[in-house]
């Protein structure tokens, strides 16, 4: 099994989840998180004063999948979450040893 955790821009958050549940992932975790890359914050102004913001709001996404599911999964997220613009985010695959299911005690795949 593979988790796959994405961190995108907000607005894209419905794209990717539609992309995940149109391939068959049957659920996922979403957590507002805020982070700096490549873009370095920006600049603002708020009643006349100019100030610099360094941590952007951004979305992390969770979800665990079959090992077969993960490489199909990574290009639907990538698909949905591009704009082709600095700050689209990263997408991380990370290995899951076991996952077990806490009503049934259902382990592994079965648990997913």
């Amino acid at each position: 099994m593979k988790c796959i955790m994405a961190v995108i821009k907000p607005f894209k958050l419905d794209e990717v989840r539609e992309a995940l549940v149109a391939m068959g992932v049957s659920g996922l975790t979403v957590t507002e998180v805020r982070g700096f890359g490549r873009q370095k914050g920006h600049t603002e102004i708020y009643r006349g004063a100019e100030y610099e913001v360094s941590f952007l709001p951004k979305i992390k996404v969770e979800v665990v999948v079959a090992d077969s599911l993960a490489e199909r999964a990574v290009e639907a997220v990538q698909r949905a979450a591009t704009t082709g613009q600095i700050g689209d985010g990263k997408i991380f695959v990370m290995p899951v040893e076991n996952v077990v299911r806490i009503r049934t005690g259902e382990t592994g795949a079965e648990a997913l």
